[in-house]
């Protein structure tokens, strides 16, 4: 009976660790809302605490307005399009509830693991991994708050597309980590004290040019480069964009957005070929997530090419960033099933 116990345990921190996955992507999702409708700004303070309270009144609401109203961001680009109050509430509420899940986020890992914790509970090898997702988490609110910072200094009207990217790539990475440590922890209750799956090879270089996708599309949401063309497959009818390589190639390819939007179009096809070898190694040991791979980078294919013809509209752009986070769930259901086989 007793050995029973730490296999129970373990099918109940698997689930947990799902459910927070489950509100990272969530978290995801809401992020992109609010960089989308350029919602990011409007909370200029960070208050870990009392912000989880909005404002309740018509005067908190005039106060927060009028911090916004000191920003870059109105006084050049919202203000002089006649934003109002309640234009300014619309964007207050989609910054405030992607704190706001945050926030949740953290109470929903810190209080089961410490529940955990205290009872026993937590297989032998898993606390530092746990520990160390607990820490991602708390580091995702600190580059979240630098983020929007970087957008209120002196006359910035936007956002710092790096610090962005460090925010969602942060986030994308924890995303990876639980469900990977999830899908230790399930092996675990299935089999009773199963080594840990290895990081291979082949996850390593898929891994690699995946990032490198997942980077390139958080500068193109940071620079609004999804607008730098609203056809597929040639921009400004051509292959190659005009872009300014004034600054030099590198500094183009890390602040032009034509050059990035050119970069984020076609570097995916050489992630869906890194992730065609990753499902067709994975296929003889589960034809389930070789299919989770193909059906994910296909979908997001697709919905990449349909938000440059629709000129980034809103839910399909949403959707964009949706199945890229479920494109990183894929990618670790592969990987993990090649690190639990013999040869990687």
């Amino acid at each position: 009976m007793s050995s029973e116990i730490p296999r129970k345990s373990a099918r109940a921190l698997s689930i947990w660790l799902w459910i927070v996955a489950a509100m990272v992507v969530a978290m995801v999702v809401v992020g992109g809302i609010t960089r989308l409708t350029e919602s990011g700004l409007s909370i200029t303070q960070w208050k870990p605490l009392t912000g989880a309270i909005p404002p309740l009144s018509e005067a908190d609401w005039l106060a927060e307005f009028a911090l916004y109203r000191r920003t870059g961001e109105y006084i050049n680009v919202t203000g002089p399009a006649g934003m109002d109050l309640a234009a300014f509430k619309f964007i207050y509420f989609w910054e405030w509830a992607h704190r706001l899940l945050g926030r949740l986020i953290g109470l929903a890992f810190a209080l089961p693991l410490a529940w955990f914790w205290i009872r026993g509970a937590i297989p032998k090898g898993y606390k530092w991994r746990l520990v160390a997702l607990l820490l991602l988490g708390g580091l995702q609110g600190v580059f979240g708050w630098f983020m929007v910072r970087s957008g209120l200094s002196g006359t910035m009207t936007d956002v710092s597309h790096f610090w962005l990217s460090i925010h969602l790539l942060t986030a994308l990475f924890t995303l990876g980590g639980l469900a990977w440590t999830a899908l230790d922890l399930s092996r675990h209750a299935r089999i009773g004290r199963a080594r840990p799956a290895r990081w291979t090879r082949t996850a390593s270089w898929v891994g690699a040019i995946l990032f490198v996708q997942l980077l390139l599309g958080a500068w193109v949401a940071g620079l609004d480069a999804g607008h730098a063309s609203d056809s597929w497959p040639l921009m400004q009818d051509r292959f190659v964009p005009e872009f300014d390589s004034s600054k030099g190639l590198w500094w183009a390819a890390t602040h032009d957005p034509f050059l990035i939007h050119f970069l984020h179009r076609w570097w995916a096809w050489v992630a869906v070929a890194a992730l065609v070898v990753l499902a067709r190694r994975v296929r003889p040991l589960s034809r389930p997530a070789s299919a989770a791979v193909h059906t994910a980078f296909g979908t997001q294919v697709v919905l990449g090419i349909a938000t440059v013809w629709t000129g980034v509209a809103l839910w399909v752009a949403v959707a964009h960033q949706l199945v890229g986070a479920l494109l990183v769930l894929a990618f670790a259901w592969a990987a993990h099933i090649l690190g639990r086989a013999r040869d990687g």
